[in-house]
């Protein structure tokens, strides 16, 4: 079994999304100041991060679009972890039905990759042209069962209009979807396994996920 990472690392004062704050990572405890606490020779460090909850790559909940959705905290193990992936080319710009033409998507992780992780870190990255999922598009993997769906671009819905229909209609079917996927190249369209599992906080609706994928 090999392991595929394809999450963004998140590094101090990163651009996740255009006009969100960085993260800041700082030391709660250094390994110096933690000598009087301990025995001679033991030491320990805590680190510290204060960051918003879309940073990096984050898995977004139905409590991310609708009051009364479901948190971290009710999200069922089975909709983000070990679930068959299924990966589609959806181009670099609105992904309709016609791009999963003859993929089996029920049960499946749909992920959608637009190789617009290349643009990571640059001011391309969160142009408002990028690849994203229309709302018929967002509808067909409703309609046939899709468990997740993720996407390698910075936001799964078109962002020049403030009407967020892919991620209405995939949170209010509790489909979860994960952001800022990266590396998505590696993996084979059929035939990997995907996890992204976010910690079970309740009262928020999105956090960062390491998410990966097993391969045979």
């Amino acid at each position: 079994m090999r392991l595929v990472d394809l999450s963004h690392v998140i590094e101090p004062g990163m651009v996740t999304y255009p006009g969100l704050p960085g993260p800041e990572i700082s030391r709660h405890l250094s390994f110096d100041d933690s000598r009087s606490h301990y025995s001679a020779g033991t030491e320990f460090t805590i680190g510290r991060i204060s960051m918003v909850s879309n940073t990096g790559t984050y898995l977004d909940t139905p409590a991310h679009r609708f009051r009364d959705g479901d948190d971290l905290s009710r999200l069922p193990l089975e909709r983000c972890a070990m679930l068959p992936a299924a990966v589609v080319d959806g181009g670099d710009s609105a992904i309709g039905p016609d791009a999963f033409e003859g993929v089996e998507v029920g049960g499946c992780a749909v992920l959608l990759r637009t190789g617009w992780d290349r643009h990571w870190g640059t001011d391309r990255y969160g142009a408002p042209e990028h690849p994203h999922l229309t709302e018929a598009g967002a509808r067909y993997l409703v309609d046939r069962g899709a468990a997740l769906v993720g996407i390698d671009s910075v936001n799964i819905d078109d962002t020049r209009t403030g009407d967020r229909p892919a991620h209405t209609v995939l949170l209010g079917a509790d489909v979860p979807v994960v952001e800022h996927l990266t590396g998505l190249g590696a993996l084979p369209a059929t035939g990997a396994r995907f996890t992204a599992v976010p910690p079970a906080v309740s009262g928020l609706a999105t956090f960062p996920v390491r998410a990966f994928a097993t391969i045979q």
